[in-house]
C-alpha cells in the first residue's frame, strides 16, 4: 500500500454560491422535522419546543461563527481536520473528525431507514416478507429494499460528480421552501392559538421536557458543516465561504421554529397523539384536503434526498481528508480519474447506509443520539480550536473574522461541553446502552484504523500533507 501522491488528490473548485446555500440548507432540513415535530411538542410543549430550538440554535450558531472564521482562514477539504490539526496535533484531529464523521455516517444511515418508512405512508402494507424482530418492530424484506435501493441510488449520484450531487440539491432544496412556505402562511392564517396548550409540558418538568428536546438539535441542525468538508470545491472568496455558512445557520433556525408552530397551530395534543407524522397531518388540516398531507410527505421524501445527498458529500470528505493525511489506510483518499470524486471514501459510506435498513425502524432514535454525541463533541474540538489559534496565531490571515472573539469562543466551548453532558449518565437525556455500544464501536474502529495507519506513515507526512495543501489552497484564493 501507498502514500497518496499529489497527482491523486486534486479536488477541482466548481460549487457557486446558490450550490453551497443549497448543499448546507438542504442538509439541516432533512426528513426528521416530518417525523419528530408531533415527539417534540409532546415532549415540551408548543412553546417549550420552539424555545428547545431557539436554544439549541443559538448554539449552533455561535459554534457556526466559529467554523465560519476558521473555514475562511483554511479552506482545505476535511474542514474540522484541518482546524483541530493546526490547533491540537495529530491525535486531536483524528478524534475530532472520526466524532463529525460518525455523526454524517448516522445521518446518512438516518436517511436510509426514513425512506421506507415514509413510503410505507404513501403504499400502505407494502412491506411483506418478514425478516426478523428487533426491538418489537418487525423488519420486512421489501421495506429493507426500498431502504437499500435509496442507498445505492444516493452513492452513485455522489460518485459521478459533485456538479451532479449540487443540481439534485439544488432542485429539490427549492421543492421544500415551497411546500413548507405554504404550510407555515397556511396555518398562520387558518390555525388557532387555543390548540398551541399546553405551551410548555410540565409532566417531567419544564426543564426536563425542553432538554429532551434540546439533545436532537445537533443532529437536526448537523450540515452547516459540510461547506468546510467540501471547502476545496466552492468557487467563491474565502470570506464569502463564512457569510454562506452563517446564512444557513440561521435560515434553519427560522425553519424548524416555524414548522413546529405551524403544527402546533393545527393539531391539538389529542390530535398529536393520535398522529404518527404530525406535519402531513398539519398541512392536510390547513388545507382540508388529503392531496395537502401527501404534498407534505413529498416535501418529506425530497428532505431525505437533500440530507442523504449532502451527508454522502461531507462523510466522504472527511474520510477521504484522514487518509489523505495517513490517518486512514491509503486507499481510502482515492479519487477517480474523471469525476474526481473520492470513490472509496463513497463507496464506504454507501456501504454502511445501506446495512442501516436491517435493523428497521428502531435505528432511528439510536442514530439520532449516538450520532448526535459525535456531532457535539466535534463542535467542542473545533470551538477550542478557534481559541487556540486566535490566541497562538493572531496574525493568521481571516477573511471572515469574529466580532468579540474571545466571547464567541468562550461560550463555544461552554455550551458545547452542556450539549456533551446531556448525554451522559445521570442526565434525563442520556444515551442508552445501545446508544453508547453503537458510540463505543465506532470509535474503537476509528482508533485500530488510526493506530496501523499512523505506524505506516507517520506524524512526518501528516505535517507535510497539511502544510502543503493549506499552500495550495492559499494560492486559489479567489
Amino acid at each position: 500500500m501507498t502514500n497518496p501522491t499529489p497527482h491523486e488528490t486534486h479536488l477541482t473548485r466548481v460549487l457557486a454560491r446558490k450550490d453551497v446555500l443549497a448543499l448546507a440548507f438542504g442538509a439541516m432540513i432533512g426528513w426528521g422535522w416530518i417525523v419528530l415535530t408531533g415527539s417534540w411538542i409532546q415532549s415540551a410543549g408548543s412553546l417549550g419546543a420552539i424555545t428547545a430550538f431557539l436554544l439549541g440554535g443559538l448554539v449552533i450558531v455561535l459554534v457556526g461563527l466559529t467554523y465560519a472564521e476558521l473555514a475562511s482562514a483554511m479552506p482545505q477539504v476535511g474542514g474540522e481536520h484541518v482546524y483541530s490539526y493546526r490547533a491540537m496535533g495529530h491525535f486531536a484531529s483524528f478524534l475530532c473528525t472520526w466524532a463529525i464523521t460518525l455523526g454524517y455516517v448516522s445521518v446518512v444511515a438516518f436517511e436510509a431507514v426514513a425512506l421506507p418508512t415514509v413510503v410505507e405512508h404513501l403504499f400502505p402494507n407494502y412491506a411483506v416478507g418478514q425478516l426478523w424482530t428487533i426491538a418489537g418492530w418487525d423488519v420486512k424484506a421489501t421495506w429493507v429494499a426500498v431502504g437499500v435501493a435509496g442507498s445505492v441510488a444516493m452513492m452513485a449520484i455522489n460518485y459521478v460528480g459533485i456538479r451532479t450531487a449540487a443540481l439534485v440539491q439544488k432542485v429539490v432544496t427549492l421543492l421544500i421552501l415551497v411546500v413548507g412556505i405554504m404550510f407555515i402562511t397556511g396555518a398562520l392564517f387558518q390555525g388557532n392559538t387555543a390548540t398551541m396548550d399546553p405551551l410548555f409540558q410540565v409532566e417531567e418538568g419544564v426543564i426536563g421536557g425542553i432538554m429532551m428536546v434540546i439533545i436532537m438539535v445537533p443532529f437536526m441542525f448537523v450540515g452547516f458543516d459540510v461547506i468546510p468538508q467540501a471547502a476545496e470545491e466552492i468557487d467563491l472568496p474565502f470570506r464569502e465561504i463564512g457569510r454562506v455558512l452563517m446564512i444557513s445557520v440561521i435560515l434553519a433556525v427560522f425553519w424548524y421554529s416555524f414548522i413546529i408552530l405551524g403544527t402546533s397551530l393545527m393539531l391539538d395534543p389529542e390530535a398529536l397523539a393520535s398522529s404518527s407524522l404530525a406535519v402531513p397531518d398539519a398541512m392536510q388540516a390547513v388545507f382540508q384536503a388529503p392531496w395537502a398531507g401527501n404534498l407534505m410527505i413529498l416535501a418529506g421524501i425530497a428532505g431525505i434526498i437533500t440530507s442523504w445527498n449532502a451527508f454522502y458529500v461531507g462523510g466522504s470528505r472527511a474520510i477521504y481528508a484522514l487518509a489523505h493525511s495517513g490517518m486512514l489506510p491509503a486507499f481510502l483518499a482515492r479519487l477517480h480519474p474523471t469525476h474526481r470524486t473520492p470513490t472509496n471514501a463513497i463507496f464506504v459510506m454507501g456501504a454502511l447506509s445501506c446495512i442501516a435498513p436491517f435493523f428497521g425502524r428502531p435505528a432511528l432514535v439510536w442514530l439520532v443520539v449516538a450520532g448526535g454525541l459525535g456531532i457535539v463533541i466535534a463542535y467542542l474540538f473545533v470551538a477550542l480550536s478557534f481559541v487556540l489559534l486566535r490566541r497562538r496565531e493572531p496574525q493568521m490571515a481571516r477573511p471572515f473574522r469574529v466580532r468579540r472573539a474571545k466571547t464567541v469562543g468562550a461560550l463555544s466551548v461552554i455550551l458545547s461541553l452542556v450539549l456533551i453532558g446531556m448525554y451522559l449518565p445521570g442526565s434525563p437525556s442520556a444515551l442508552s446502552a445501545i446508544e453508547w455500544g453503537m458510540f463505543a464501536g465506532w470509535m474503537l474502529l476509528g482508533l485500530a484504523l488510526y493506530g496501523w495507519s499512523r505506524a505506516r506513515y507517520g506524524v512526518a507526512y501528516s505535517d507535510a500533507m497539511m502544510k502543503r495543501e493549506l499552500a495550495i489552497a492559499s494560492a486559489q484564493d479567489g
